[in-house]
């Protein structure tokens, strides 16, 4: 099984970003900063703050969907915002989506939020809500079942550091995960979690029995080129014991966001 997280920084690299998903043959693809605006089939909007624009892929979701006929498609939205197009603004949804191969029975379902609640009619005010999703699959083909689980945590203005929020969204991550993963089989948590390699979060996962694939195995870096400040790590991918890893990469090449694809072949 090929398992993928990537945060897409809203379709941006559009071009390589959608190469890149329709060539990777993940089996389950585990999406952040996801696009999704219902009235809008294709082109481009823009995200605006007070020092910052950025375009945005209007459709990405369904882009993808329609990249990926063989996955079951799977939308989680923090928030319903505005972006423009040009001086008209845009309602549009942002958040997590999770693509399953439909060879795979999606068995058990489990998502909600880890930090705030749904906005319908802003981004609201930072720390920004997040969410999570939970899938608990069954692959016929090997005979076993896992669950994935993906988070894109919260971003801070002060930084990466623990604080009191992120130490709460990590116990309802734990407790979402608990709800269907019954712990005696796989379990794959991953995602842009915005929090550096020494954050209390690992050990907490770790009564899950989770490790880190990202800094033990060398990777030093989970940020591309697009990415212009310091502190390079923010993706991570964890497995308990019973997956057994074949391979794993935190990809340098191609680049398709500011974030680099994690890349897990288990079985």
């Amino acid at each position: 099984m090929r398992i993928l997280s990537l945060n897409t920084w809203g379709g941006r690299l559009h071009e390589p970003l959608v190469d890149y998903l329709a060539r990777v043959d993940a089996d389950v693809l585990c999406l952040q900063e996801v696009v999704r605006t219902p009235d809008r089939p294709a082109g481009w909007l823009a995200y605006r703050d007070i020092d910052v624009e950025l375009p945005q892929r209007a459709a990405l979701f369904e882009e993808i969907a329609a990249l990926l006929p063989d996955h079951q498609a799977f939308f989680a939205p923090t928030a319903r915002g505005l972006l423009h197009d040009g001086d008209t603004p845009v309602f549009s949804e942002f958040g997590l989506a999770t693509f399953v191969r439909k060879s795979l029975a999606v068995i058990g379902q489990a998502t909600d939020f880890v930090l705030g609640a749904f906005s319908p009619d802003g981004w609201g005010p930072h720390p920004r809500a997040r969410n999570a999703q939970c899938l608990r699959l069954f692959d016929y083909d090997d005979g076993f079942a896992i669950t994935v689980a993906q988070m894109h945590g919260l971003r801070d203005l002060a930084g990466k550091g623990d604080t009191p929020a992120r130490d709460a969204q990590t116990r309802a991550l734990m407790a979402l995960i608990r709800r269907i993963w019954p712990g005696d089989e796989r379990l794959v948590v991953c995602g842009d979690f915005n929090i550096l390699p020494d954050s209390a979060m690992f050990p907490a996962l770790a009564e899950l029995g989770l490790t880190d694939l990202v800094v033990p195995r060398g990777h030093t870096d989970t940020r591309t080129s697009y990415y212009m400040k310091p502190g390079r790590y923010a993706d991570y991918m964890l497995v308990t014991p019973d997956v057994e890893v074949i391979s794993f990469d935190a990809v340098a090449q191609p680049e398709v966001s500011d974030h680099r694809a994690l890349l897990l072949e288990m079985r």
